[in-house]
């Protein structure tokens, strides 16, 4: 193998030293700046996009706080726009309570002397039909007229009797 050949070794280490210089030269002006250049911008790229991740971040935190506030706010009128409402609701529906009631108790009243009347009326009636029944029935028993003075007083007896 003339790789190992002892003669050929100082010329091997000359162009072994030539092309190691030239790759270090050639690797030190062009190939490591252009790899560092991608590797800072993209570094860069990251950072910034990070930055802008952070920023929208808070952004969001910012809008969703903004929002739970509202949101807070709206239930706060809501529950005072039902209080509200039920407060009114209560109130007119005692007013109309109290309205319906004093209709109830007036409606009441005029049926009660209504009653009342015809009551009279038909206690009235109902003595005159006795008084007439009791003379007819004691007329028929007895054979002769009876004196409407005593049919009105048997009448009174029978009447105090059942009260």
């Amino acid at each position: 193998m003339p790789q190992l050949d002892i003669s050929t070794f100082s010329t091997q280490i000359a162009w072994l030293v030539i092309t190691f210089a030239a790759l270090f030269i050639i690797m030190w002006r062009v190939a490591v700046p252009r790899i560092s250049d991608a590797l800072e911008q993209r570094q860069t790229r990251m950072d910034d996009n990070l930055n802008k991740a952070a920023e929208f971040k808070k952004e969001a935190e910012a809008a969703i706080e903004a929002y739970e506030k509202s949101l807070t706010e709206a239930r706060a009128s809501a529950h005072s726009v039902i209080a509200d409402v039920h407060a009114t609701i209560v109130a007119e529906t005692a007013a109309k309570d109290a309205e319906l009631n004093t209709q109830i108790k007036a409606m009441l009243s005029e049926s009660e002397a209504s009653i009342a009347k015809a009551t009279d009326q038909a206690m009235s009636n109902v003595r005159v039909v006795a008084e007439e029944v009791a003379a007819a029935a004691a007329e028929r028993l007895l054979g002769d007229p009876v004196d409407a003075a005593v049919v009105s007083a048997a009448v009174d007896t029978a009447t105090k009797a059942r009260n």
